[in-house]
């Protein structure tokens, strides 16, 4: 009977180290991805007219003509203007795409422009059928 018991706990044991080193394996980076930070005029029209419609509060979308991928990020309205934003990271998983981005905050000999602004990033890299996740 012991022994059965034994065999069992055994059994649960490798089960359950086998579904955590699943889970970790998940969100392994394959690698970093090359993109392109585009400028306004860089952005296809398509696209221009969507994040119009959507700058005044916060968004997260991509935008794809199958030949590249368009990741775009809006931090909605600020109350002044001067702010820019960082990619801190865009890589490959064997599922999805993460991408990390940052609202930097405007210089100290900014904070006298009191008119708002909506800032948003939009970047370019190749054309993956994956997810994007954004965090």
């Amino acid at each position: 009977m012991k022994r059965v018991i034994a065999m069992i706990l055994t059994t649960v044991m490798l089960l359950s180290l086998s579904a955590c080193s699943m889970l970790s394996e998940e969100n392994v980076k394959l690698r970093d991805l090359d993109f392109t930070v585009l400028s306004e005029e860089k952005i296809p029209q398509e696209l221009c007219t969507i994040i119009e419609e959507k700058e005044g509060g916060p968004f997260k979308l991509t935008y794809s003509d199958k030949e590249f991928l368009y990741i775009c990020i809006g931090y909605g309205e600020q109350a002044t203007g001067g702010y820019s934003i960082a990619v801190n990271e865009l890589y490959l998983t064997d599922n999805a795409i993460y991408v990390n981005t940052e609202l930097l905050g405007p210089d100290a000999s900014e904070k006298g422009n009191k008119v708002p602004s909506y800032p948003y990033i939009v970047i370019k890299t190749e054309y993956l059928d994956e997810t994007v996740i954004f965090q």
